[in-house]
């Protein structure tokens, strides 16, 4: 199953399809039992119901309930404002890694023992077609980062890595943006990835039964139609399992807890000579079997 967010009526309905068809998507919002309680308006709402709302959108998908068409709707970020921050992973595919200590000057094999964890406020989720914006007055150094996100569903805390799966709803796609002058000045990461607009997220949500093997995904990202990142989910150092693990420990994840899990080589601030985005750049990235994810920047 397939899962976005769409506007309607003035607020979010919360949209679900089969995978072998994405063109059009059944309202689950305007469908939902009412015994159940609350329709679900995002995907976080959708995982907070846990196996009873799974149940319920295979049985709306089976009624033949109204199709509508995906291309003219206005889609939103599926969880356009998540409960808390949104938990981040640094420096997991090799290529990123390498190019990033050659850029400071350090050795380029020194690979971190342990996973490095950031956050984004939740402030800084945008849904697709959104504009990013520039923040031109706040730093002059904005740069993407492709990155297969995750979406908890069970959640728990301390969860053994062998059961980390149980704890997945999906996986969609995130764009890390990232002000890397304030990423440096500031001494930590926080500052510089957590400006407004500086998580573009969605469309889609793909549910983890639809999905074979998170970690054997091409994933791509464009600036104005140039290929700036081009690698697969199999490169992460610390795949999904180990994320969800070492996240866990002593920090219970919730239904709706999104993690963003890296991104590979091909930034910006390492290329020769850094080329940050500026003011049209349109950003797009795509990850197998999940979709596209496109955004504009902005002047702000």
């Amino acid at each position: 199953m397939y899962f976005c967010v769409f506007e309607c009526e003035g607020g979010p309905h919360l949209g679900a399809t089969l995978p072998a068809e994405r063109s059009h998507i059944v309202d689950l919002t305007a469908a939902w039992p009412r015994e159940l309680g609350a329709p679900p308006a995002d995907v976080a709402a959708l995982a907070c119901k846990g196996p009873a709302g799974l149940d319920a959108v295979k049985r709306i998908l089976d009624s033949n309930a109204p199709e509508i068409p995906v291309a003219g709707l206005r889609l939103r970020a599926p969880i356009s404002r998540p409960a808390k921050n949104v938990f981040c992973v640094g420096r997991n595919y090799r290529g990123h890694i390498i190019e990033g200590n050659i850029a400071r000057g350090v050795d380029p094999n020194l690979f971190p023992e342990h996973i490095e964890f950031f956050t984004k406020a939740p402030t800084a989720v945008i849904g697709p077609g959104d504009a990013i914006p520039l923040h031109a007055g706040v730093t002059a150094q904005l740069d993407y980062e492709a990155e297969f996100g995750i979406i908890i569903g069970q959640g728990g805390c301390n969860i053994d890595a062998s059961q980390a799966g149980a704890a997945v709803f999906g996986y969609t796609i995130i764009n890390d943006i990232t002000g890397r002058d304030l990423q440096r000045r500031h001494g930590q990461w926080f500052k510089g990835k957590t400006l407004d607009g500086s998580c573009p997220m969605g469309p889609w949500v793909v549910h983890k039964s639809a999905l074979a093997d998170p970690q054997a995904l091409d994933i791509k990202l464009w600036v104005n139609g140039e290929l700036r990142q081009s690698d697969n989910t199999s490169s992460m150092i610390f795949p999904v399992e180990s994320i969800v693990a070492q996240l866990s420990a002593g920090l219970t994840l919730e239904p709706g807890d999104i993690i963003a899990t890296g991104t590979p080589s091909g930034v910006g601030y390492a290329m020769k000579p850094p080329r940050f985005l500026k003011d049209g750049d349109i950003i797009a990235i795509e990850i197998e079997s999940i979709g596209r994810l496109e955004n504009t920047v902005r002047h702000s």
